[in-house]
């Protein structure tokens, strides 16, 4: 069996510097460095590289790069520079814009009228994804990178987002899935400025080539039939046609749901809590005896591929036909 391969961890940058970087360095290195002056001297060179990769984008746009003489048919020209303050993961940074002069130079690394640059909005949803509000972040981000945003600029940061998950919660599913596992996670979540406790519902199913996905995230208060029967509805109105197999723990509701939306779908107690179910009847001392036994008999069955189809004898077939 082929092992498989570790995955890269996060962070690590892709690609090595060129030889010609090395003396850059040695001429910003020149001793020991502060933490204060290795941030000063990374953001100098993001400045640097930034308005470095717009110009180029520039002289893509206009056809002859930066020196270079104009094309005779060529009727655009550099326009000079606007400045413009960029917020970025680590903090803002003031950037020369170059400029054309009809005006029709777009960039594609930072856009026209884009305030952040790669990193920044991930930063304020992770926070927001914490329950944090928007005057923690505001108080966070001004003290942590010295710039103060005002509550509309998160909300609108926050607001993309939310597109994008309605856009998923909405999309198109499968017509049949042969496994569907329905439960509930606990998860702690901040309402109304205080940590509450709340189950959040899924339904993970399973594809006939065996990769699992999830196919929605429910949270409510109280489950039941209802509940259930809204689920299930959902699922069918985005293209669920059948399920053949619904694995549950003996949720409330949801064989009355499954009856009415699903009626051919065969219900199924999750194996796993069963076994946990169990295990509190025998003593401590006894559940080791006690689970070997269920798991050996909850074990999948490996079946042998036939190489040869089977053939009817005469007999089953002078039985089959004989009336």
């Amino acid at each position: 069996m082929a092992r498989e391969q570790k995955k890269e961890p996060v962070g690590i940058p892709q690609g090595k510097l060129p030889a010609s970087a090395q003396q850059m360095l040695d001429e910003l290195v020149t001793g020991p460095m502060t933490p204060e002056a290795v941030q000063d001297t990374f953001m100098l060179l993001k400045k640097a590289i930034v308005e470095r990769a717009l110009g180029a984008e520039l002289g893509h746009h206009l056809g002859y790069g930066s020196g270079e003489l104009r094309p005779e048919q060529s009727t655009n020209q550099r326009n000079g520079s606007s400045a413009k303050t960029v917020l970025t993961d680590a903090g803002p940074v003031r950037l020369d814009i170059p400029r054309d002069r009809d005006g029709s130079f777009a960039p594609i690394l930072i856009p026209k009228h884009e305030r952040r640059f790669t990193g920044f909005d991930n930063k304020i949803i992770a926070m927001y994804a914490r329950g944090m509000s928007v005057r923690e972040i505001r108080a966070f981000l001004a003290e942590q990178y010295g710039t103060d945003v005002s509550p509309d600029f998160i909300s609108s940061v926050t607001d993309e987002v939310m597109d994008e998950v309605l856009a998923w919660q909405n999309r198109a599913l499968e017509p049949m899935y042969p496994v569907v596992f329905f439960d509930a996670l606990r998860v702690k979540t901040r309402d109304e400025g205080v940590v509450r406790n709340k189950a959040v519902y899924m339904a993970l199913g399973v594809l006939p080539d065996g990769n699992r996905v999830i196919l929605g995230l429910w949270i409510e208060n109280t489950e039941g039939a209802k509940f259930w029967m809204r689920v299930l509805n959902e699922l069918k109105t985005r293209g669920v046609q059948d399920i053949l197999i619904a694995v549950t723990d003996g949720l409330k509701g949801m064989p009355d749901a499954l009856e009415a939306v699903f009626p051919a779908t065969t219900l199924q107690t999750c194996i796993v809590h069963l076994i946990r179910n169990s295990m509190s009847y025998p003593s401590w001392q006894d559940r080791r005896n006690w689970v070997a036994p269920c798991v050996q008999s909850t074990a999948p069955l490996t079946l042998k591929p036939v190489s040869k189809p089977c053939k009817r004898s005469r007999k089953a077939r002078g039985a089959r036909s004989t009336p």
